[in-house]
């Protein structure tokens, strides 16, 4: 399950990685040809509102299968995962998260691996960009992804609660051009405040504005 936005650039080797898995793409409304290379590629492309808590969840309603990965569309699969997954998936009360790599060697990006990791393991708070497995009957009882503009993967993980989350034994890679483009420490406090206001009760369309 992947949401998609003007993700053409990224996209093929994310969707190569799926496979032999069926993925649905969940688009945004793209306009750089994101939905024909998803066709291509064989994934079932359903176009949503844009926004990834809308995204998610019409690729959600979409999907026909008793388990379920979301991933985002610049994060790709390990050698293996589908391993790691099928042994997550003898306990379907508990959802599972890959650990967080990037595709940078700076010493910036292996800082940030190490935060992921304390906050996951400390505060219980995986993010989106490390990927989500999750059986249907978990995401239903939970009540799935909200419409939310942003914040919808901590919001979702918050009402798993820790004691049902698991880490999987590997990790996914996830492109850094975003930390490139803004700035390591700029777009690290910016993800920080956003977390911080949502804990405070700020509205995610408040925090949106922050965000972009």
């Amino acid at each position: 399950m992947i949401p998609s936005l003007n993700a053409a650039a990224g996209l093929g080797p994310v969707l190569a990685g799926c496979a032999p898995c069926p993925v649905v793409v969940a688009d945004g409304g793209s306009a750089d040809g994101t939905q024909a290379l998803a066709r291509r590629a064989g994934a079932r492309v359903v176009t949503a509102p844009r926004g990834r808590g809308s995204q998610l969840a019409a690729g959600a309603a979409a999907a026909a299968t008793p388990w379920m990965l979301f991933l985002h569309a610049d994060t790709r699969l390990p050698p293996g995962w589908a391993d790691a997954a099928r042994a997550a998936m003898a306990d379907p009360g508990r959802a599972g998260y890959f650990a967080l790599a990037l595709d940078d060697a700076a010493p910036q990006a292996r800082r940030l691996e190490r935060l992921v990791a304390w906050r996951c393991r400390v505060l219980a708070l995986p993010y989106g960009d490390q990927g989500l497995l999750i059986s249907r009957a978990l995401y239903d009882r939970v009540g799935g992804y909200r419409p939310l503009p942003l914040m919808e993967d901590v919001d979702l993980v918050r009402r798993l609660g820790r004691r049902r989350l698991a880490a999987l034994p590997l990790a996914v890679t996830t492109s850094a051009e975003r930390w490139r483009r803004e700035g390591w420490r700029r777009r690290s406090a910016r993800n920080l405040a956003c977390l911080t206001l949502w804990f405070l009760g700020v509205p995610p369309a408040m925090i949106r504005r922050l965000y972009r």
